[in-house]
C-alpha cells in the first residue's frame, strides 16, 4: 500500500473518529429521552385515564358548541378582559399598598364599634329604627310634612331660648318652686293684699311681674315671617 493511500485511511479514520465524538451526545440524549419517555408513558396513560373519568361527569351539560361560543365571546372581548386584567392589577397593587395601613386601621374600627355596643349606642338606634317605623305607620305623608314644618318652626324657638339672656331667665324661673312652700299658702283679702304691698320682697316681686307683662304684650302684635 502506498503512503497516500494510507494518508487517506488515516484522514478518514480522524473523520470517523470526529464524528463518533459529535453523534456520542446525540446518542446519549436519545437514550435519556427514551428512559423518559419509558417512565412517563405510564404517568399519562394514568393522567389520560383519570381525564376521561373526570369529563365523563360533565359529558351531559357540555356541548362543543358551548365551547365554541365562549370562544368566539372572548375574541371579540379581548379588550375588555385585557381593561379587566389591568384594573384587577390596579386593585391587587392598592391592596398591597393599603395592606399596612389596613392593619392598623382595622383593629381601632373594631375596638370603636366594640366600645359603642357597651355602651348601648347600637340598641339606641334599632330602637330608634323601630320608633321611626312606628311612626311611619302611624302618621300619612301628608302628616308628617306638616309635622316636620313644625318641627323646623320648634328649632327656630329652640335656637331663641339657647340665647344667654334667655337661659338666664329660665334659670332663674327654674329656681322659684324651690323657693316657695305652698303649705303656707292663705286666702288673701282686698285689705290683706293692700297690708302686702308694704313688703320688699312683694314690691320686688311685682315689679317683676310688670316687667314680664310689658314683655307679654309683644305676643299681641303680628308674629315674624317665617
Amino acid at each position: 500500500m502506498t503512503d497516500v493511500q494510507l494518508s487517506d485511511l488515516q484522514r478518514i479514520e480522524e473523520r470517523l473518529d470526529r464524528l463518533e465524538g459529535r453523534a456520542a451526545p446525540l446518542v446519549e440524549t436519545a437514550r435519556a429521552m427514551g428512559e423518559l419517555r419509558e417512565e412517563l408513558a405510564p404517568r399519562v396513560n394514568e393522567a389520560v385515564q383519570a381525564l376521561i373519568v373526570e369529563l365523563a361527569d360533565v359529558e351531559a351539560d357540555f356541548q362543543i358548541e358551548d365551547l365554541i361560543h365562549l370562544i368566539k365571546k372572548s375574541m371579540r372581548n379581548v379588550r375588555n378582559l385585557s381593561f379587566a386584567l389591568e384594573q384587577l392589577k390596579n386593585l391587587i397593587d392598592f391592596a398591597v399598598t393599603a395592606e399596612p395601613l389596613m392593619k392598623s386601621t382595622v383593629p381601632r374600627i373594631i375596638y370603636y364599634l366594640d366600645d359603642l355596643e357597651r355602651k348601648g349606642i347600637f340598641r339606641i338606634l334599632n330602637r330608634g329604627l323601630d320608633v321611626l317605623k312606628e311612626i311611619g305607620a302611624t302618621y300619612s305623608e301628608e302628616q308628617m310634612a306638616h309635622m316636620g314644618e313644625g318641627l323646623v318652626r320648634l328649632l327656630g324657638i329652640f335656637e331663641k331660648l339657647t340665647r344667654p339672656e334667655a337661659l338666664d331667665l329660665l334659670e332663674r324661673a327654674a329656681d322659684v318652686p324651690a323657693r316657695v312652700d305652698l303649705s303656707k299658702a292663705e286666702p288673701v283679702g282686698a285689705w290683706k293684699m293692700l297690708g302686702a304691698l308694704s313688703d320688699r320682697e312683694i314690691k320686688q316681686g311685682m315689679g317683676v311681674l310688670m316687667a314680664l307683662t310689658r314683655g307679654l304684650a309683644a305676643m299681641g302684635q303680628e308674629p315674624p315671617s317665617s
